[in-house]
């Protein structure tokens, strides 16, 4: 089916409204042959005239007034979904979060959001890989894969891997020469860490920093993701390196002991970002400055 010109429409809409050709051309900032040009196409189009002009007056026909209610009810229709798709509903935001991220950092904290920015409100997103930035899957992102076009990025933190075990592990060791008495205990690896996915390279990078050697005879148990070797480390199933976001407080004082020694560089940055189109947006706004907030406060960087 074959529409009429949105500009015509516009410009009728616009006309109809002020009852005047030069106040509606002002309003759209175009000249007023350009306006009544766009209507008289538009009643050429529809076959219909729009309205009576007799000397100065000028009125709608019944015509005119028929449409000028169907035509001005769907642009204001038209003007706030592409808002809302443009911006967002207000005090409505989705994040899209890595599973680990969320469950071990975020949601422990979401009170302090509600608490501080009980304007906005949170849906999580949780996904196990990096997250395609599209409004289909939620309105904002934590990712290591910032996109350089139609995004902003704001950075977060750096990610480091430490080496973790539980309480009960480390008073089997704490007295011991490191890292020779860890190898007393089985080592908990990650292959999602690093992209190749290669099964103990977590471990490998973090020897190799250290300028030594993994004996051969060290057991080690594989895991495809963080949050599964964090919770078997903290089943005192053995020692993995886990993110910094892991240790936090409850986890501290509850589960896990950071054993004292040097940690692994990812060469991973996470960010929050957003379309640049909502960089206005004051929900948005708050939450990355409330995610910047937590990450200086714990240290995570």
């Amino acid at each position: 089916m074959k529409l009429p010109p949105l500009r015509a429409v516009q410009y009728f809409e616009a006309v109809a409204r002020y009852n005047s050709f030069s106040k509606a051309a002002e309003d759209m900032n175009v000249t007023q042959s350009a306006v009544s040009h766009q209507v008289r196409l538009l009643e050429e189009y529809l076959g219909e005239s729009l309205f009576t002009r007799q000397g100065r007056n000028l009125s709608l026909t019944p015509i005119g007034e028929r449409y000028f209610d169907d035509v001005s009810n769907a642009l204001v229709n038209i003007s706030q979904s592409s808002q809302q798709i443009r911006e967002g509903e207000s005090g409505k935001i989705r994040l899209a979060i890595y599973s680990s991220l969320a469950v071990k950092w975020l949601i422990p904290r979401l009170e302090n959001l509600k608490q501080q920015h009980p304007e906005i409100e949170l849906t999580l997103n949780m996904v196990a890989e990096n997250p395609v930035l599209s409004e289909q899957v939620a309105d904002c992102f934590i990712t290591i894969s910032p996109s350089k076009k139609n995004y902003v990025s704001e950075f977060l933190y750096k990610e480091q891997l430490y080496p973790v075990c539980s309480r009960k592990l480390w008073q089997q060791i704490q007295d011991k020469p490191l890292p020779e008495s860890m190898w007393q205990l089985p080592l908990l690896t990650v292959k999602s860490v690093f992209p190749s996915g290669t099964a103990g390279e977590d471990w490998a990078k973090w020897a190799q920093l250290g300028d030594f050697e993994i004996p051969k005879d060290v057991q080690v148990t594989h895991f495809s993701h963080m949050i599964l070797a964090a919770e078997a480390a903290r089943y005192d199933q053995g020692i993995a390196l886990l993110n910094n976001y892991f240790m936090s407080d409850q986890g501290r004082q509850h589960d896990f002991v950071r054993i004292p020694m040097h940690d692994l560089p990812t060469g991973d940055n996470f960010y929050f970002v957003y379309k640049k189109t909502r960089e206005k947006q004051s929900e948005i706004i708050t939450l990355g400055r409330w995610l910047k907030q937590q990450c200086f406060e714990q240290d995570i960087e």
